[in-house]
């Protein structure tokens, strides 16, 4: 029997905890002090729009707080994915580092031309700033994290060195 500290559960919500927190930070520092182009609300209120459309925009920090809620859900989903699939691709397991910033790289595209055009029924601007912007944060703050997390704890982990 797995005990929780290094249970699958464990795993993947320490993953997805330090992912979403690392993702969510650096969206704060570039997007809102940085750029200036938004406020941690209403990036927060933004990602709850997914689900609650427009009137998100006017509920105030509870709409705020159900996006931070949404968004560390997505990371966990993010974590489990990846969690799914190590047993099956020796890549993951040899290569973490590149392993991590290709799984950044492909949450980059997950989200950026599918899974948002058909919540926002849009695509995304997609000027090159924006994305080597965009997907530098998945891959430094969401895969790679993910990736080095999972790789350790990892009951299919064989480490050679």
């Amino acid at each position: 029997m797995t005990s929780f500290a290094t249970s699958p559960a464990r795993t993947i919500l320490l993953a997805g905890f330090v992912a979403g927190s690392l993702d969510i930070l650096a969206a704060f520092l570039v997007y809102c002090l940085i750029k200036q182009a938004t406020t941690p609300m209403q990036l927060l209120q933004y990602i709850s729009s997914g689900v609650f459309g427009q009137t998100a925009f006017s509920g105030g920090w509870q709409t705020a707080l159900f996006g931070l809620v949404f968004h560390f859900l997505i990371a966990l989903s993010f974590a489990a994915f990846y969690y799914w699939v190590f047993p099956f691709f020796p890549f993951l397991k040899r290569r973490k580092i590149e392993a991590g910033l290709l799984y950044g790289a492909l949450i980059w595209a997950v989200m950026n031309l599918l899974i948002l055009p058909l919540v926002f029924h849009n695509t995304p601007n997609l000027h090159l700033e924006a994305v080597g912007l965009g997907a530098g944060i998945l891959m430094l703050c969401v895969g790679l994290p993910i990736s080095l997390i999972i790789r350790q704890t990892h009951p299919h982990t064989t480490f050679t060195n």
